[in-house]
């Protein structure tokens, strides 16, 4: 197992865990290793073993910085001795090298975001937007571009965790990828009928989840409540700009987080996301969810029937949004349900089925066989009954 790096327990982490429990035995490689002990379970106690980042000055609170270095650090692994490597990758670690008698299997989380769309607005909020720091970030970015693009060609076969991100896959790379959604823990949210708390969203507190969108919405809506649960640099911001029917709950334990996505009459949903847990997460609960009808959102929220979707990233937009929930009588069990279809066992399962037939084609015709008309395309076969936003069943 490659994972691009490890400085957290975070999303990407909670996939990687869930591969870990499917691959047992497997060697985890990470660029670097500053997971706090208290966070350290997922890991199932194995060693880590990490590149030269690692020991670099201040690469625990820095390591961004190291980008630069990340290629030549990836490709420092020597992985020489086993038969499978199987990446997790959202920077570099599909570009760790393996031979032609391996297969390497890696799931992407997204292409580089801040290298590919989201360059501007990486620019722009990190104040890289003129000077000689802005021209060295454009540098930077551009040959992180060209790296991300010839790397994509070593792997022999790309998993995506959402058809969104298989698209933005086939734009950056010109290759195609099966889906295999990812992990949400849903066992840790129960379900409750009674809606009698406030709207709420959870989310990281930084500009491209448009939780401003959110609180502007809210302003137009006096006679509504929002809860908005999480922190990040844009916490300050909002509070000073919120009416008093919005309120700021900072970071909160999981208690208190399922607490209110049990109660809440709705979920907000404002950013454009590859997948978005927190969604699922609510409609564990039996909470509908009100999103933007573009990127994940649109493969797990059913509109209608597990929430509404909304078509335009503007106050207006949200408002009446809001309102079509509250006129729709929506089924918590039945959100609930549609939930549970995203579980970390459903992923366990579809990733385990889907190394076994890659190995088995692998050992049968060769490397070659996988991305061979007919083969390396992945089949999505929706199973009768679905809604539109179900997951697919995956086949090589």
């Amino acid at each position: 197992m490659v994972h691009d790096w490890l400085p957290v327990y975070g999303g990407a982490e909670r996939v990687l865990e869930q591969m870990l429990h499917v691959l047992p035995q497997a060697d985890l490689y990470s660029l670097l290793d500053f997971v706090p002990e208290d966070q350290r379970g997922f890991l199932g106690g194995r060693e880590v073993h990490t590149s030269m980042i690692q020991r670099l000055p201040m690469a625990r609170r820095r390591y961004r910085a190291y980008l630069p270095l990340a290629p030549l650090a990836i490709e420092g692994f020597d992985l020489s001795a086993y038969d499978v490597a199987v990446s997790s990758s959202y920077v570099v670690a599909k570009g760790v090298l393996t031979s032609a008698e391996q297969l390497h299997v890696s799931y992407v989380h997204s292409p580089v975001r801040y290298a590919w769309d989201l360059q501007f607005t990486y620019l722009r909020d990190g104040g890289y937007t003129r000077g000689f720091r802005g021209a060295l970030a454009r540098v930077v970015l551009h040959y992180l571009r060209l790296y991300d693009v010839a790397s994509s060609s070593r792997p022999d076969v790309l998993v995506a965790n959402s058809r969104f991100v298989a698209r933005r896959i086939w734009n950056a790379y010109r290759r195609r990828a099966a889906v295999i959604h990812p992990p949400v823990d849903v066992d840790a949210f129960s379900l409750c009928e009674q809606k009698d708390g406030p709207y709420v969203t959870c989310a990281r507190l930084v500009p491209y989840k448009r939780v401003d969108l959110l609180v502007e919405a809210f302003r137009q809506m006096p006679q509504r409540e929002l809860v908005v649960i999480g922190d990040g640099p844009d916490l300050g911001r909002l509070q000073a700009a919120a009416p008093p029917n919005v309120r700021f709950l900072g970071r909160q334990p999981h208690e208190a987080l399922a607490y209110y996505l049990r109660h809440a009459r709705g979920f907000l949903f404002a950013a454009l996301e590859d997948f978005g847990i927190a969604p699922v997460e609510a409609m564990a609960c039996g909470t509908p969810v009100v999103a933007y009808g573009r990127g994940g959102a649109l493969e797990t929220v059913e509109d209608g029937v597990t929430g509404v979707l909304f078509t335009e990233q503007a106050p207006e937009a949200v408002a009446a949004a809001v309102a079509r929930l509250e006129r729709t009588a929506f089924e918590p069990a039945r959100i609930r349900a549609h939930a549970e279809r995203f579980s970390a066992a459903r992923f366990r399962a579809e990733f385990e089925a889907f190394l076994e037939a890659a190995w088995a084609r692998f050992e049968a015709e060769g490397p070659e066989a996988l991305d061979a008309p007919g083969y390396g395309l992945l089949r999505e076969e929706r199973p009768s009954g679905d809604g539109a936003g179900a997951p697919s069943a995956l086949s090589l």
